[in-house]
């Protein structure tokens, strides 16, 4: 039979029964020190101590970190960056790429003459272009906080081949990031092969698109990647994006101008 004791401290009821179990606010404390309420720590926490050592208080920066049922919390250093309210914090990267490409504007294809665009483009609304997609680069996520930043940074290898390697001639092309299939990011180039008849006319060029956007509406969204050919000085110059224009020639391969598409979501923290 266990036998309790009643007294009141300082305002709180204590019980403190036989084997040696004591409560503060509560008349039936489940653990040798039951705190029912809170608690106020004046100084320092002293942990591992012995009948004849107080224990170790931990030093400046450490964290109590529990061992498991029966074994005592340690005090542990973790390499952790604590983040104020406020900042943001990299919640999700994604990651993709694609050796496939765009070869559907080369030779023969005239462009499509749209010399600009504008956020909201619909990739559909051929009046705004013609837009080839590179399917690899297809990301699907759900954006959970409302206070976020969405960071796009696409890289592909551009080439073409002169129909003469004697002679200059350019194409201009440009590339998007699309969400949920309406423009979010764009920027137009140029690739240029001047008399390399050392290379068979051939020109590669390395595009580069980095893009923040911000505070993107909660929900599911769908990242797409497309480019399309504006113009061309000859439009019998091959032309590819992500790929090289042949995989017969020895100058390049799907390999070394691979497109790779890097998406990092990053939100607001809260507490």
């Amino acid at each position: 039979m266990k036998k309790t004791v009643y007294c009141c401290v300082a305002g709180l009821l204590i019980s403190i029964q036989i084997h040696a179990q004591v409560g503060v606010g509560t008349s039936t404390p489940n653990s040798t020190l039951d705190i029912n309420g809170k608690t106020t720590l004046r100084k320092e926490l002293r942990v591992g101590g012995t009948s004849t050592t107080t224990g170790k208080p931990g030093l400046n920066g450490q964290v109590l970190v529990s061992q498991g049922e029966g074994l005592p919390p340690v005090w542990k250093s973790l390499n952790v960056t604590f983040i104020e309210e406020g900042q943001y914090k990299l919640i999700n990267s994604y990651l993709s790429s694609d050796q496939v490409g765009v070869t559907t504007l080369s030779n023969g294809i005239l462009g499509d003459s749209v010399e600009k665009n504008s956020v909201g483009d619909d990739i559909n609304d051929t009046t705004k272009g013609k837009w080839k997609k590179i399917a690899g680069l297809e990301n699907n996520f759900t954006v959970k906080n409302g206070e976020n930043r969405l960071t796009y940074q696409f890289q592909t290898g551009v080439e073409m081949k002169s129909s003469s390697a004697t002679t200059s001639q350019n194409i201009s092309f440009t590339c998007g990031v699309f969400r949920n299939s309406k423009l979010v990011a764009v920027r137009p180039d140029k690739i240029s092969s001047t008399n390399n008849s050392e290379r068979a006319g051939i020109q590669d060029y390395i595009f580069t698109l980095n893009y923040t956007e911000k505070n993107v509406p909660v929900g599911p969204q769908k990242i797409e990647v497309a480019c399309r050919k504006i113009n061309a000085s000859n439009s019998n110059a091959q032309f590819a994006i992500g790929r090289n224009v042949s995989n017969t020639n020895t100058v390049s391969n799907a390999f070394t101008l691979e497109s790779m598409m890097k998406i990092d979501i990053i939100e607001r923290v809260t507490y």
